[in-house]
């Protein structure tokens, strides 16, 4: 058990909570009044943080919102994990990059994530192999949680591609990241909500693996569904624009303070 599922286990428990809150914090949808700060993107994830902290398991930053904003957005990426290594040191951060490139390029994304930002574990994209991925791999105290099933409409294009008489492409890679890729027990899977039944069957190929699961909320995935098919393993659901976006006006903090009771306490009804 390496650093981030010491700190995820040990928050998992102590705020009675699997929920991960993803930050994918669009400057066009934030509150119009935030605007008038310094730094209203920062200003939105304090807020959303500050109410939701005893109510989560993990946060889990899009870079692509940031990067959207070039340098201001990247800034305020890094105050927002600043911010949160600070006050909130025992919530780790999972940052949503689903990074992936031939393995000289993949130092430089470990530069930026780990050394830069500093954050616990990173998404990665599987398509260029073990190989390629290694110098993420042989980080032991970091976790990578690899694509496997995915929550878009047309996620099937590839995944559901038959690579056996009995096995999808999504299962074959499940296979292998178990077996073969998870040699330091530093890997997990993002298995979406909005594929239960695949969600079932990849629970049975990943054992005990912890799985963040996307496809809750805006997208509208059955939560209990989701729990009974994930719970004989760790796992996390992500709930993003569902939560942050619960309210436009002043009330915002609030208002995702409610959703995010309202999410975790489901999660924990079928537990």
């Amino acid at each position: 058990m390496n650093k981030f599922q010491r700190k995820l286990l040990k928050i998992q428990e102590k705020n009675n909570s699997l929920v991960c809150v993803g930050l994918d914090t669009d400057l066009e949808k934030i509150p119009k009044h935030l605007l008038d700060k310094a730094d209203p993107i920062f200003a939105f994830n304090k807020a959303i943080i500050d109410t939701t902290a005893d109510l989560v398991c993990t946060y889990k930053p899009n870079i692509a919102f940031y990067e959207a904003q070039g340098i201001s957005g990247l800034k305020s990426l890094k105050k927002t994990i600043d911010y949160l290594r600070k006050k909130y040191s025992e919530i780790p951060i999972i940052l949503d990059a689903k990074r992936a490139d031939i393995d000289s390029t993949n130092l430089g994304y470990i530069k930026m994530a780990f050394e830069f930002l500093q954050v616990d574990a990173i998404t990665l994209h599987p398509y260029l192999g073990k190989q390629a991925l290694m110098p993420f791999l042989t980080l032991k105290d970091k976790f990578f949680f690899i694509l496997c099933r995915t929550s878009n409409p047309g996620a099937g294009e590839f995944q559901d591609l038959r690579v056996a008489p009995n096995l999808k492409l999504y299962q074959y890679l499940a296979k292998k990241v178990t077996k073969e890729w998870n040699f330091n027990h530093n890997c997990g899977l993002v298995v979406s909500a909005t594929y239960p039944e695949e969600l079932v069957k990849i629970r049975k190929i990943a054992g005990k693996m912890i799985f963040l699961i996307p496809g809750v909320g805006v997208q509208g995935a059955d939560v209990e569904k989701t729990v009974k098919a994930a719970q004989s393993g760790n796992f996390l659901i992500n709930s993003s624009r569902g939560i942050i976006y619960a309210s436009s006006g002043r009330d915002f903090a609030q208002k995702a303070r409610e959703e995010t009771v309202k999410l975790r306490n489901l999660i924990n009804k079928y537990r």
